[in-house]
C-alpha cells in the first residue's frame, strides 16, 4: 500500500506561564488550533465510513516546532490528536518571549511559549 496525505493543517499555541520552559502545554494548544477548523468530510466520504474512529489506516503525523525540544511530554502532546494512528517529530523553533511571572498562578517563570505544528493526515491507499 502507498500512503497517499489528505490534509496539512498549520497551528500556533502559546502558554502564557511557560512553567521551567516546558513546551507541551503550547504544542498541545498548537494542535488544537491547526485541527480546530477542519472538518475531513471527504476522507470519510471518499473512504465511505460512518465515522473516523473506522478509519484504521488513518495516519496523523504531527511536527512541532519549539523553543525547547527536550522538554514536551510527547504522550501528552499526541492526546490532542482524536483519531488515527499517532506519530511525532519535535524540532527546535517557536518562540520563547519575556512575559511576566504571577506566582498566585503558579508560574515559576517569567517565559511566554509559542509553539508550531504542523499535522499531516495521510491514509493507506
Amino acid at each position: 500500500m502507498t500512503e497517499k496525505r489528505f490534509i496539512v493543517q498549520l497551528g500556533c499555541g502559546t502558554d502564557q506561564h511557560g512553567h521551567k520552559n516546558d513546551c507541551t502545554t503550547a504544542a498541545q494548544k498548537a494542535i488544537k488550533n491547526a485541527i480546530s477548523d477542519n472538518c475531513l468530510t471527504g476522507l470519510i466520504e471518499i473512504c465511505n465510513l460512518s465515522s473516523p474512529k473506522e478509519l484504521l489506516q488513518m495516519k496523523v503525523h504531527v511536527k512541532i516546532g519549539a523553543p525547547y525540544p527536550e522538554n514536551i511530554d510527547e504522550k501528552k502532546v499526541l492526546r490532542a490528536v482524536p483519531f488515527g494512528e499517532k506519530s511525532i517529530e519535535i524540532v527546535k523553533g517557536g518562540l520563547a518571549v519575556k512575559g511576566i511571572k504571577i506566582e498566585e498562578l503558579g508560574d515559576t517563570s517569567d517565559i511566554i511559549i509559542m509553539c508550531n505544528a504542523a499535522v499531516t493526515v495521510s491514509i493507506d491507499n
